[in-house]
C-alpha cells in the first residue's frame, strides 16, 4: 500500500493529513491524486464513504501551492482559482471543512457560499477573495448576476456528486456556469454512478480524461449487514420504535420518501420517548446544522432524514440506518445505506417493507444482485391479505440552490408516475413474494446491537 508521501505530495499536506490520523490512501485517493497532479481532467466513479473528497481536495491544494502564482500568505487578496460544485449545503461545508483541514499548514485559504443564510457575509467573503471557493450552483449564480464574484481566473472546476445534482434539476445551473468560466481549465468529475445522462455531461466538459472507477458500479458495502422486515404499513412507526427500544439502538439515520413523512415520524417517536429530528429542505439551515451537531455528538438518537437533505452526512462508524419507506429509485438504496459500515466498521441497514413497496424492493434486489434477507418481527406479522395502493409522491425535496425538477422519467416500475414528482405514482402491483426459508419469525431474544459505537 503506498503511503501519502509516494503520491507527490509536499510535506505541509502530507502533515496535515497525517494529523487526522489517515496513513495510507483509500483505493479512489491512491489513482486520483497523481492524476490530478499532472493536470489532466478526470472522469471518477466514487460513491459517498471511498475517501474521494481528499481524493481532490488534497491534489488541488498541491497544484495551488506549488504553481508560481501561489500567494505569500492567507490574508492577501486573491482571485479564485478552484471552484468545487456541490448538490447540497451540507456537502459543500463539508468539502470545505475538509480543504480548510488539509490546507491549514499552507498560504492557501478557502470559502463556502450556499443558500438559505444571508448573502452579505458572503460578498464580504468574496470581496477579499479566496484561492479555493466551494459553492452549490445557485448561490454561485447569484453571485455572478449581482456581479459580487470574479470567476475569470478558474484553473481547476470540480463537479463533485454529479449525479446528484443532474437528479436535483441543476443541468442548466451547471451549463450557465460553464459558460462564465474560462474555456482553458482542468476539470474534475466525480459521480457514484455513470448514467446516460453523466455520460453526456463528461463528453461536454471532459478533454480526453484520465478514468477511474474505484468499486464495482452500484456495488453495496460487503460490510454492512442488510435486512428487510415486512411489515404493514401502518405499523412501520410502532415496528421501527420497537426496534430502536429492544436492541438498545443509541444512533439511527432513518430515510423518508417525504419532507411530511419525515416531520410526522420525528413526532411520533418524540411521544415514545424517543429523541428525533428532521432534516431536509423545508428547514432552516440552522435547525439542520444543529441536528447534525446533535446526532454526530451522539446526543440525538434519531435523525430523519429525506434522499437530497442526507448528502454531505458523513458519520464515522454509524451503526444503524433504517429505511423506513424504500426509495423510489434503486441507486438510492445504495446511498443511503452506504452511510454506515465505513472506515472498516461494521453496519446494520434494515428495511421496514409493506405491500405497497414490494416492486421497489424487487427493483433493489435487481440492481445489487441479490436477495436480501427478510425477518418477520414476532407481533408485527403483516396481513397476508393486504392490498399494494399507489405511492403519493411529493415533489423533489431541492436543495442548496434553485434548482428544478430535471424532468427525468424514473425508471419503470419506481413509483414515480410524471416528471414533476407531483402526481400520484404507479401502483406497486402484485402479491407478496414468496420468502421461503428467507423469513423467519423472530422469537429469541433480540441481540443488543448498540454496543457498537456511537460515531
Amino acid at each position: 500500500m503506498a503511503s501519502f508521501n509516494e503520491l507527490g505530495l509536499s510535506e505541509n499536506i502530507v502533515r496535515a493529513v497525517s494529523e487526522q490520523g489517515y496513513t495510507s490512501p483509500t483505493p479512489i485517493q491512491q489513482q486520483a491524486i497523481p492524476a490530478v497532479i499532472k493536470g489532466g481532467d478526470l472522469l471518477a466513479g466514487a460513491q459517498t464513504g471511498t475517501g474521494k473528497t481528499a481524493g481532490f481536495t488534497l491534489p488541488i491544494l498541491q497544484r495551488l501551492s506549488t504553481a508560481s502564482n501561489a500567494p505569500k500568505d492567507k490574508t492577501s487578496r486573491r482571485p479564485i482559482r478552484a471552484l468545487v460544485l456541490t448538490p447540497t449545503r451540507e456537502l459543500a461545508a463539508q468539502v470545505e471543512e475538509s480543504v480548510n483541514t488539509y490546507g491549514k499548514y499552507l498560504p492557501l485559504n478557502s470559502g463556502v457560499i450556499f443558500g438559505g443564510v444571508g448573502i452579505n457575509p458572503q460578498i464580504k467573503l468574496l470581496k477579499q477573495g479566496v484561492d479555493i471557493l466551494v459553492a452549490t450552483p445557485g448561490r454561485l449564480l447569484d453571485h455572478h448576476q449581482q456581479g459580487t464574484i470574479d470567476l475569470r481566473n478558474i484553473e481547476i472546476l470540480v463537479l463533485d456528486e454529479a449525479d446528484r445534482m443532474l437528479d436535483m434539476g441543476f443541468i442548466h445551473d451547471i451549463k450557465k456556469v460553464l459558460a462564465i468560466l474560462p474555456a482553458k481549465r482542468q476539470n474534475l468529475l466525480f459521480s457514484a454512478t455513470f448514467s446516460d445522462d453523466i455520460k453526456a455531461l463528461a463528453d461536454r466538459l471532459l478533454d480526453n480524461p484520465a478514468m477511474i472507477e474505484v468499486a464495482r458500479r452500484n456495488s453495496t458495502v460487503e460490510v454492512i449487514a442488510q435486512k428487510v422486515h415486512p411489515v404493514d404499513r401502518d405499523k412501520k412507526h410502532p415496528m421501527l420504535a420497537h426496534l430502536i427500544k429492544t436492541n438498545q439502538w443509541s444512533q439511527v439515520l432513518v430515510f423518508t420518501r417525504t419532507k411530511h413523512g419525515a416531520n410526522k415520524l420525528v413526532e411520533q417517536l418524540g411521544k415514545d420517548g424517543i429523541a428525533a429530528m428532521a432534516i431536509h429542505g423545508n428547514k432552516s439551515q440552522s435547525a439542520r446544522t444543529k441536528a447534525l451537531a446533535e446526532f454526530k455528538d451522539a446526543s440525538l438518537t434519531v435523525l430523519v432524514a429525506t434522499d437530497i437533505a442526507a448528502r454531505g452526512i458523513d458519520i464515522d462508524q454509524l451503526p444503524h440506518v433504517v429505511n423506513y419507506d424504500l426509495p423510489n429509485v434503486p441507486e438510492d438504496y445504495v446511498h443511503r445505506i452506504g452511510r454506515t459500515g465505513r472506515a472498516g466498521a461494521t453496519g446494520e441497514a434494515v428495511s421496514l417493507v409493506c405491500v405497497d413497496e414490494f416492486k421497489l424492493l424487487a427493483d433493489i434486489e435487481k440492481l445489487i444482485k441479490r436477495q436480501i434477507p427478510q425477518e418477520i418481527i414476532e407481533g408485527f406479522i403483516p396481513d397476508p391479505h393486504a392490498k399494494a395502493q399507489p405511492i403519493q409522491l411529493r415533489s423533489q425535496d431541492h436543495r442548496g440552490g434553485r434548482g428544478q425538477p430535471s424532468g427525468r422519467t424514473r425508471p419503470q416500475g419506481s413509483g414515480q408516475g410524471k416528471p414533476s414528482g407531483r402526481t400520484p405514482g404507479k401502483t406497486a402491483q402484485g402479491p407478496a413474494r414468496p420468502a421461503g426459508a428467507r423469513v423467519a419469525v423472530k422469537q429469541s431474544a433480540p441481540r443488543r446491537s448498540g454496543s457498537r459505537g456511537n460515531g
